[in-house]
């Protein structure tokens, strides 16, 4: 521990996906041929749009603070998209527009947890939301969700994780890294589950626009029992491929909103000016080219599962949404989920998340974007091939 940093900071690790990201920069660097399908960003160009808003904006000299919690246009605009889509009654007040999905995700935790509190994260999860309930003096409890059903989100496995500590649950649907997206029966259970024990649930629906066959999106806050008690998160990064404009919002019940803003108000006071000008124009302009992104991912994902399953040893399930395969490595030969991961970046040139760096139930298994262009797809799938023989 470096003398004079916090416990809290310390004790945290680096963001696996990050850290891969700046590895592969550095081997590339170095002259290495490196494929890289570990990262979530999609290789898509922003809505030109949502461009020509932001640059008018600069233009206009829209370039000052807003108020902490948004933009009121943007905000009336997040809580009609909630209305119609999510079925969420929420106020325009309600909302506060963060500088990213992650730092709302941040703000909610900040704002629910007290030191000491728990809050439950069913796993595999994205790597960072241990993290930051660390960072706010919470205490991380994994519900270890199993690969053998699928993953499936069920009661026992929620009340294995709760004691008189919790406060809260986090869940992502669809989820990073599983593609998993939450049922009606999943989202009954996690209600009722919310609701007996009193908890806050912090939804993550990031991935929300990112659904296969027909699926439809099941917000959390749209449960019997759970719009006064779920802050829902969300964002442009991944459903208009704007992951560079750090743009996402928290909307939720009145009062924890109110608390909410003052950690907009004290860390960042608002999101850029004229970077919410492109959040209106991304929600009130042309959605074909979100769907256009959608139905390419959704060519890429048979792509990505059935070279994965023609691998020795190496089994995937078809994702239901997001942009991920979550392949089972356990009869690769390969060790774990960290021994699989070197030896594809080693002997393979190519960079995969080890599923273990999603918590526990994330083991045995490897994470690949498929938001990566077709042509990588494929290299990194030959590739893995002939390093398998």
């Amino acid at each position: 521990m470096v003398r004079g940093v916090s416990g809290r900071v310390a004790g945290v690790g680096r963001s696996a996906t990050v850290s891969l990201f700046d590895l592969v920069g550095e081997l590339r660097a170095a002259g290495r041929s490196v494929v890289d399908v570990s990262g979530g960003q999609p290789d898509f160009a922003t809505g030109e749009h949502v461009v020509t808003a932001a640059v008018a904006a600069l233009h206009e000299g829209f370039t000052h603070y807003t108020a902490s919690r948004g933009l009121p246009e943007l905000r009336e605009l997040v809580s009609a998209k909630l209305l119609a889509d999510n079925g969420i009654e929420v106020a325009p007040t309600d909302v506060v527009i963060t500088p990213s999905a992650k730092h709302g995700l941040y703000a909610a935790l900040l704002t629910l947890l007290d030191p000491g509190d728990e809050v439950v994260v069913p796993t595999p999860s994205w790597v960072s939301y241990q993290a930051m309930a660390r960072l706010v003096g919470g205490v991380p409890v994994e519900a270890e969700l199993s690969g053998a059903n699928g993953f499936r989100l069920t009661r026992e496995v929620l009340e294995g994780a709760v004691s008189g500590r919790t406060k809260a649950v986090l869940v992502n649907t669809p989820n990073n890294p599983t593609g998993r997206a939450l049922d009606a029966e999943e989202a009954r259970v996690l209600a009722e589950f919310a609701v007996a024990h009193d908890l806050y649930v912090v939804a993550d629906e990031i991935y929300e626009a990112v659904l296969f066959d027909g699926r439809r999106h099941l917000s959390v806050a749209a449960l019997p029992g759970c719009a006064e008690r779920t802050l829902t998160v969300n964002g442009f990064s991944k459903s208009h491929a704007m992951t560079g404009w750090r743009l996402g919002w928290v909307a939720g019940p009145g009062a924890v909103m109110a608390e909410l803003v003052k950690v907009q108000e004290h860390t960042v006071s608002c999101a850029g000016s004229f970077v919410q000008r492109g959040g209106i124009a991304a929600l009130s302009g042309p959605e074909e080219y979100v769907a256009g992104m959608v139905e390419s991912y959704d060519r890429r994902r048979r792509v990505v599962v059935d070279g994965l399953n023609a691998l020795p040893g190496v089994s995937c399930a078809l994702p239901e949404g997001t942009f991920y395969a979550f392949a089972d490595i356990s009869g690769a030969g390969k060790g774990g989920s960290v021994g699989f991961a070197e030896w594809a970046l080693r002997d393979a040139g190519v960079a995969v998340t080890p599923g273990v760096a999603f918590g526990a139930g994330g083991e045995g298994y490897v994470r690949l974007s498929f938001a990566a262009p077709v042509d990588v797809v494929h290299e990194a799938l030959a590739r893995l091939a002939r390093a398998l023989g």
